[in-house]
């Protein structure tokens, strides 16, 4: 019987800093692939559709488009959002599923409370769908060991659950995965910021409004929460 494997692509938003009413949450997503299902067609669309509009090996970081900010600062909105859509409807399109880890940062007084939120979060959420996990026989996490924490937290959480588990440092040009992850984790930071109706003025420009941003980006992209 062939080995079932599946890969675990990992992006963070927010920071083990003291705690900050801009950025009130601590989140880590996972976009979950069954490495059975070939998505290599989907990678090969986005990339040349990328090519074509002028991002070619470009990895598209969600937020910083959203805000018009770091490489996308002299960006054009209509540019912006059509690198923003390439994105999502590659997303949208792709067999996979995620979870998301959400900490409230306000909840925790220090970094060893935040990081014991964070480990007990992502542990339940895997115990959560233990059935859906003992389905392969191997594990692959994908992850930029951008926060040495985070590396650290998944690290004993899956090594502690898991016995096959095998970890990989990625840059995110390499993989539209990841990329997908930093967009899963940027659509539900805004999912919370929605709900209390804090839209930044570039969110609010960018979504036109909430009930946009729920109807034609949010809810499609739930239907893969696992």
């Amino acid at each position: 019987m062939a080995e079932k494997i599946l890969s675990v692509f990992i992006d963070e938003s927010g920071d083990f800093g003291p705690y900050d009413f801009h950025a009130p949450f601590y989140l880590v997503a996972m976009v979950l692939h069954n490495q059975d299902v070939d998505i290599s067609k989907n990678i090969d669309d986005l990339e040349n559709h990328l090519t074509n509009i002028g991002y070619k090996q470009h990895a598209i970081h969600t937020g910083p488009l959203i805000r018009r900010e770091s490489v996308y600062a002299n960006d054009l909105m209509e540019e912006r959002k059509r690198l923003f859509n390439a994105l999502f409807n590659f997303a949208r399109k792709l067999d996979f599923r995620y979870v998301c880890a959400k900490i409230r940062k306000d909840e925790c007084p220090d970094v060893i409370t935040l990081t014991a939120r964070i480990s007990k979060a992502i542990a339940g959420i895997l115990k959560a769908h233990q059935n859906f996990w003992e389905q392969f026989n191997r594990i692959i996490i994908y992850y930029d060991n951008g926060q040495i924490e985070l590396t650290k937290i998944l690290t004993s959480v899956f090594n502690t659950l898991y016995a096959h588990v095998e970890f990989r440092k990625v840059k995110p040009v390499d993989y539209k995965l990841f990329q997908a992850a930093d967009l899963i984790c940027t659509m539900e930071l805004l999912a919370e910021k929605a709900e209390s109706n804090s839209f930044s003025r570039s969110e609010q420009e960018f979504f036109c409004s909430v009930r946009d941003f729920k109807k034609n980006y949010l809810k499609p992209l739930l239907k893969k929460h696992l």
